[in-house]
């Protein structure tokens, strides 16, 4: 099934990464992308999208364009419905957003509820292209934001913020079935995010102040005090990796330098990852040359934080 995905638009690159988790992308726009997907119930995993429609049309980005194309798709709607339209900057269109809703609204067979309709179409403008589609999903990004590690019975200061470790836990394509591992689980944030999607998870750390609060925050989960430059795994065990390599600061470890630490890790990451499997590292610096000599790099993005801090993602196979 072709769907329309309207992304976040904070790191772009990365929502589109994304998506893979579900589908193949087959177009990108300025604020969506297109991707071929078997089953769209797959999609409310995602933490990248605001919403998921199917795609049933696309035109030039005019509203007599728009009329034509709903003319010729002469929908029907199976339900109550509204109609919504978004223009994503620096898209022009010459109507408003009510003229649009408005003419969508007289062009779709059925009843208008704008309060409760059981259907909701929308017409997102972008890049000089108008694309029409019927919401399937609308990803509440509101519960990543309620879910801050603040309010976790154990809080740290710098963890990763929920919205970003199920970015990153997708990121593997780890099944539900499937075993990941963090070896540097810290408070357990991926961890959580794997229990919430029915995923099998490990997790491990040096520092047992840090497993202490992985306790307090899952207490039914899976974690060991364990160096991550010597896991107590056997070879090829894991069908995905995700984790945030420390970055020296207030931080235990039991190797005699961060350098250390991240090349033997890497190692060993590579050791425990089963053959075809995917590796998501995330740390405060470049590590592709370290990686490129164990692993295959799929993928390489940047998240600035603060002022001192930029994310370096890496997708490893």
């Amino acid at each position: 099934m072709n769907l329309l995905f309207e992304l976040s638009g904070e790191n772009l690159p990365l929502a589109i990464a994304e998506l893979s988790c579900v589908g193949k992308v087959t177009r990108t726009e300025n604020g969506i992308a297109i991707a071929e997907v078997d089953d769209p119930r797959r999609t409310t995993r995602l933490a990248q999208t605001h919403v998921v429609m199917r795609l049933l049309g696309e035109c030039n980005a005019s509203k007599e364009a728009l009329e034509r194309l709903l003319d010729q798709l002469a929908p029907i709607a199976p339900g109550t419905f509204c109609c919504r339209a978004r223009k994503i900057h620096p898209v022009t269109v010459n109507a408003s957003q009510l003229e649009l809703e408005r003419m969508m609204g007289q062009k779709i067979r059925g009843t208008v509820d704008l309060k409760d309709p059981a259907v909701e179409y929308r017409a997102v403008f972008t890049n000089g292209r108008c694309f029409f589609g019927q919401v399937l999903q609308t990803i509440d990004r509101g519960s990543y934001a309620y879910r801050n590690p603040q309010r976790r019975a154990f809080f740290h200061p710098g963890v990763m913020m929920p919205l970003m470790a199920r970015t990153m836990v997708n990121l593997t394509h780890v099944e539900p079935g499937q075993w990941l591992c963090d070896p540097f689980c810290g408070t357990g944030g991926m961890l959580l995010e794997c229990e919430m999607l029915g995923i099998d998870a490990v997790g491990s750390d040096y520092d047992p102040e840090m497993l202490n609060g992985c306790r307090q925050n899952l207490p039914n989960g899976a974690y060991i005090r364990a160096d991550a430059t010597n896991m107590p795994y056997p070879d090829g065990v894991f069908d995905a990796i995700a984790t945030d390599l420390p970055y020296g600061q207030s931080t235990t470890i039991g190797a005699e330098s961060i350098d250390t630490l991240y090349t033997e890790s890497l190692k060993e990451i590579r050791r425990v990852l089963r053959s075809g499997g995917r590796a998501v590292i995330v740390t405060h610096k470049d590590i592709r040359p370290l990686a490129e000599d164990l692993f295959e790099i799929v993928g390489y993005y940047e998240q600035r934080v603060h002022k001192s801090l930029t994310r370096r993602i890496l997708i490893l196979a």
